[in-house]
């Protein structure tokens, strides 16, 4: 990808050509958060003395686009003496500390005040959101039976892993309901097709040369990465994505029984238990 590819104006109207524009273009956006983030952000920083880096990470770590902007952050700005990097926002908090995350992170904007004049957007993001925050816990959940050493990781990887669809609300929203109209339109297109015809790009591989740009740690980006689909850490970020995805309106989707059949197959459960399991982090 070349360092030089020139940052194009937002919100974007019309396709960037190619990966490289495209990149260029989100890797230094401005990135709006929940109010609800934004609020108790405020709220902590009125009494910083009583914060630390769980209470912190914890809070932010239900917002998945200020846990993008964390990790970011802690990313490029990393010390090189350090040996590891930060994979957790909790780890990236420890190792920033709070006084200096307030200082750098200030009043924050907010995707409800961005998107207040287009509720059709809004309401775009909001349900990627949602679900994403959703797969998340389920991912968690999928990882805690697993006994899983990375479950923390897998967590923020589920949370992470729709997030270029997230910016593409944000940044180019036309260009989001565009994709939306065809995938509802025609039940047989695929998210990629669409995404492709649209874009020129697949999310998928804007998402990733973002975390390249960005310097997310190797292991989130092994995790979010779906060419890498039969490691398991990645195949139950997948299937806990495409539960979050069928069970968004209740549990009566007709895909949800194969859902439930292939995440059993990789915990060694029955369906029904696999649910139940769910439904408790539901």
């Amino acid at each position: 990808m070349p360092a030089s590819a020139p940052a194009s104006p937002l919100p974007l109207h019309q396709a960037l050509p190619d990966l490289a524009r495209w990149t260029a273009a989100f890797r230094s956006a401005e990135i709006p958060v929940l109010a609800d983030t934004a609020d108790a952000l405020e709220l902590m920083r009125a009494n910083e003395d009583a914060v630390d880096a769980n209470r912190l990470g914890e809070l932010i770590g239900t917002d998945p686009l200020m846990t993008l902007k964390v990790l970011a952050y802690a990313a490029t700005h990393r010390s090189e003496r350090l040996l590891t990097d930060a994979e957790t926002v909790t780890a990236a908090l420890v190792l920033m500390g709070i006084t200096p995350f307030f200082r750098e992170f200030g009043p924050q904007p907010t995707v409800e005040d961005t998107f207040a004049s287009q509720p059709e957007v809004l309401d775009g993001l909001q349900r990627v959101l949602r679900r994403s925050e959703r797969a998340a816990r389920y991912a968690l959940a999928f990882a805690v039976h697993r006994l899983d050493p990375d479950a923390a990781v897998i967590h923020s990887a589920a949370l992470l892993h729709d997030f270029a669809e997230m910016l593409l609300w944000i940044h180019a929203p036309a260009l989001a309901l565009e994709i939306q109209r065809r995938l509802r339109a025609d039940s047989s297109l695929r998210s990629a097709d669409a995404q492709r015809a649209v874009l020129n790009i697949e999310l998928n591989e804007l998402e990733q040369a973002l975390m390249q740009a960005w310097r997310l740690p190797d292991l989130l980006r092994h995790i979010t990465d779906d060419k890498r689909a039969i490691d398991p850490q990645v195949l139950a970020v997948r299937l806990a994505i495409r539960l979050a995805r069928h069970t968004a309106h209740g549990w009566d989707n007709a895909a949800i029984p194969d859902d439930l059949r292939d995440i059993g197959e990789l915990l060694n459960l029955a369906p029904n238990h696999v649910e139940a399991l769910a439904r408790k982090y539901d």
